[in-house]
């Protein structure tokens, strides 16, 4: 009996963490979809250049 309690917990446990991540993604998709197609292309090329920075900076 107290081995199927665990796994009651341990199932109850997966699925608030499904639950979890869900929600995070959703909220994540949200936020992108705002963007217009001008400001995801800046927020790339500062990626972008950012990164070369870095390359540059440590050597590469």
């Amino acid at each position: 009996m107290r081995t199927s309690r665990v796994w009651k917990v341990l199932g109850v446990a997966g699925l608030a963490g499904v639950a979890a991540t869900g929600a995070v993604v959703a909220r994540d998709q949200r936020r992108r979809a705002r963007l217009s197609p001008d400001e995801v292309r800046a927020r790339l090329h500062q990626r972008v250049a950012d990164a070369s920075s870095r390359d540059d900076a440590d050597g590469k």
